[in-house]
């Protein structure tokens, strides 16, 4: 089948906070949204086709996953990512941010500190401090045009904090990079040591550049499996966010216990309907799909590669490992960070994501979201040339 990516579909009016709440937001009503993480593309036939057949049969009753739902994911984790799975392992969220709640209230207590990379995806920082712990930070650093961990100012921040959890972006958003083996073993080591537990987010593990590879972080060790909750969803690979639903991956039978306590005590113990179904037909019928989002997604990489070096070649690019969000660094036009937000929201007419939002260390950059066809994509850049270029 071919799929196409490139026809662009109206959003506005149909109560996407990316289209309908620019005003709500102070943006200005006509600027065009490359910023939160949704692709402008309807999802996967075969995955329309399975919602469109559970609404036609008409009852949306209370439910649960069956063995077919077990058998889809563990048979995606497997062939795309050589990750062998259990059924008692698999939990179910409606999110990954809810899951990361989850086990910030599993795993430590009001007052105790729980340690993130920025920059990095901000409700990270947001849901650690509207649960009452405290806050810990290890900055990454950029060398030779790519982001990298700073390995003895985590493990001091560790030790000087007495660090009980830690929130590990993998593929890391928003500076693209997929982490190698030998840097995740040097995390698990220091977290072992430590007895820091790890909660490893992701959900960008569908998207990565090649020659680079996922490696998923339980697949590390055994110690490394034991000590670890690792989150994923079908929702940014298949654009299914609104169905509020992700798979979440615990092999000790101990943090596992202590993370469904605390997902139950919420209240949500039982998936929504729709997610179940969506993410089911997913990982059955979704691989070609994807396989051609992917190519269409690279296409507009190179496509922005290419812009930037003929028409603004003061923007540069972060090269992105993984995910469909690209990181751009304007800081060779010296803006401060609300000069150059402000240029960009109200001259250029963009929304993106202002760097700092992800920490101090992501000032002078902004986050672009590439998921999208390539006429708009285009017409951002355009936008952007209108007011950088020199």
């Amino acid at each position: 089948m071919t799929y196409d990516f490139n026809t662009i579909t109206d959003r506005k009016g149909t109560n996407a906070i990316k289209y309908d709440l620019a005003l709500a937001r102070g943006k200005p009503a006509d600027a065009l949204p490359l910023w939160v993480a949704d692709m402008d593309f309807p999802t996967a036939p075969e995955i329309l086709k399975a919602l469109h057949d559970k609404v036609s049969h008409g009852i949306f009753g209370y439910s649960a996953p069956c063995e077919d739902f077990y058998e889809a994911v563990k048979k995606w984790q497997k062939e795309e990512h050589d990750f062998s799975v259990e059924r008692k392992w698999i939990l179910t969220t409606p999110g990954v941010v809810f899951a990361i709640v989850s086990a910030i209230r599993a795993f430590t207590e009001k007052g105790e500190a729980v340690l993130i990379q920025t920059p990095v995806y901000y409700p990270f920082k947001n849901m650690i401090l509207a649960n009452n712990r405290k806050l810990v930070t290890s900055s990454l650093f950029e060398k030779d045009g790519k982001w990298q961990i700073d390995f003895e100012d985590f493990e001091r921040k560790i030790v000087e904090n007495d660090v009980k959890l830690f929130i590990l972006c993998s593929p890391h958003n928003p500076v693209g990079r997929v982490w190698r083996r030998a840097e995740l073993e040097r995390i698990s080591e220091i977290c072992l040591r430590h007895k820091v537990i790890v909660f490893a987010d992701e959900i960008h593990n569908d998207f990565v550049y090649e020659p680079d590879r996922h490696i998923v972080y339980q697949t590390l060790s055994k110690e490394a499996a034991e000590n670890s909750i690792v989150a994923t969803s079908a929702s940014k690979t298949f654009n299914l966010a609104g169905l509020q639903f992700s798979t979440i991956f615990i092999q000790n039978p101990q943090l596992r216990a202590r993370f469904q306590d605390a997902r139950n005590a919420t209240g949500y113990d039982e998936p929504n309907l729709m997610g179940l179904v969506a993410t089911q037909a997913a990982y059955e019928h979704g691989k070609d799909w994807l396989s051609a989002l992917k190519a269409h997604l690279s296409s507009n990489l190179d496509f922005l590669r290419c812009y930037l070096k003929e028409k603004l070649p003061r923007i540069r690019l972060i090269e992105p490992e993984g995910t469909y969000l690209v990181w751009l660094d304007f800081s060779d036009y010296g803006y401060s960070d609300s000069e150059l937000d402000d240029l960009i929201v109200h001259k250029a007419k963009l929304w993106l994501d202002r760097g700092s939002m992800f920490g101090c260390e992501g000032e002078g950059y902004q986050r672009m979201n590439i998921a999208t066809p390539r006429p708009l994509l285009e017409e951002a850049l355009n936008r952007l040339s209108s007011v950088f270029q020199d």
